[in-house]
């Protein structure tokens, strides 16, 4: 698939007024070294600092692997910082605050929250699950993207691709079409199906394939908007067939050969 190359929106535009911890400044005129945006000091990777108020506890937010602007122009510096610092942030907030009284949790990682719901009292299951869906999803999404990605799959996945699809347009096709599928906020994936072969499908909200007793994903993209909405507005096409310039393909390879190894 070619490489999707779009002309970014107008500081004025993406901007509109709205500035996240001095990122307005920080857009005004961004060097480029490689080709790459190169972020300035206002708009590296800099983990947020929790609000004053937000509940202590066993979860919190990591580092992005590369800076704010580092996959411009497919996804805009802005959207990733809030992405981040806020979205994210606030899904480890409120899963450290539902669970701040079950100390019996405290110890399970959010990937085992997911798993075993059914161990999380019935009265806070809804909040854990929406919130540590959010902190499992967001954790995977940013390790499956790098500055530079993109570009033809390598390895055991390409394989896995060519016999699922046919090539990898078709699989990128594939994951697009179940992406604008997604009615509302939700998640499309790929995951091992029980015939061994790659399988697309999707959940909505924060949902994960693992929490319906399936197979921890081999490949995620995020379709709320906030994922996409300041660079691409309502077009979620657009954004998906710009995302594939950003995958990357060695962690996916990883992620399959773990599949397959269960």
């Amino acid at each position: 698939m070619d490489r999707i190359m779009n002309r970014p929106l107008s500081r004025r535009r993406i901007i509109g007024g709205l500035t996240v911890g001095g990122a307005g400044a920080a857009l005004a005129m961004m060097p480029r070294f490689g080709g790459v945006a190169v972020a300035t000091r206002a708009a590296q990777s800099t983990p947020a600092a929790p609000a004053a108020d937000a509940p202590s506890g066993p979860f919190t937010l990591e580092s992005l692997p590369y800076d704010y602007a580092a996959l411009e122009p497919h996804i805009d510096t802005m959207t990733m910082q809030i992405h981040h610092d806020k979205h994210h942030q606030a899904y480890v907030d409120n899963l450290n605050k539902a669970i701040a009284d079950l100390p019996d949790l405290h110890a399970m990682s959010a990937n085992e929250l997911i798993r075993n719901l059914d161990q999380v009292p019935e009265d806070k299951r809804t909040a854990v699950r929406n919130n540590a869906g959010g902190h499992v999803n967001h954790s995977l999404f940013w390790e499956l993207m790098t500055p530079g990605g993109g570009g033809e799959a390598t390895g055991a996945i390409a394989e896995a691709i060519t016999a699922g699809f046919g090539d990898l347009a078709a699989f990128q096709e594939a994951v697009i079409t179940a992406g604008l599928g997604r009615f509302g906020s939700g998640w499309v994936w790929v995951v091992l199906g029980e015939d061994g072969k790659l399988a697309v499908t999707s959940t909505p909200n924060q949902d994960n394939p693992v929490m319906e007793g399936g197979s921890d994903p081999i490949l995620g993209v995020d379709v709320w908007e906030h994922a996409y909405y300041l660079k691409y507005q309502n077009k979620r096409k657009d954004y998906l067939t710009a995302w594939w310039n950003t995958v990357n393909w060695q962690t996916v390879n990883a992620r399959y050969d773990q599949a397959l190894t269960g």
